[in-house]
């Protein structure tokens, strides 16, 4: 069965450019292997990216080995869902930058995130293309 998105759609391809996803399809699929969760589809923010990078995940810097190019502001990702949430709830504590929380694109977020965040929240966040 094909993973679905949070809306109950059939879940879109996330990024090709640079391509995301834990298998590198494009996807936020949902693997029995991914620890870390990159199921929610996020685009980045300069502001996150610095987040990141200040919290020991540099996401600018390529690697190779790792088949990760590096990424940019405006890239679209299949983030780590606890790397996203912890950037929404340093929105709240520690007053940051709203845009430290990447807008998320709902169409391409697997619905597996909703055991972690509410609907309402990421609609919150959603991308306004």
């Amino acid at each position: 069965m094909a993973d679905r998105n949070v809306l109950g759609e059939e879940l879109a391809t996330c990024g090709t450019d640079p391509t995301t996803g834990f298998e590198r399809d494009g996807c936020c699929g949902t693997h029995p292997d991914d620890r870390g969760r990159h199921e929610l589809c996020a685009v980045m923010t300069e502001e996150f990216l610095q987040f990141s990078a200040d919290r020991g995940n540099n996401l600018v810097t390529p690697r190779p080995e790792l088949s990760f190019p590096g990424l940019d502001p405006g890239d679209r990702w299949c983030l780590c869902l606890g790397r996203w949430t912890e950037a929404l709830e340093a929105t709240r504590t520690q007053r940051l930058p709203e845009t430290t929380v990447p807008p998320v694109i709902l169409d391409a977020t697997n619905e597996a995130v909703l055991d972690a965040v509410a609907l309402e929240t990421l609609e919150a966040h959603a991308y306004d293309a």
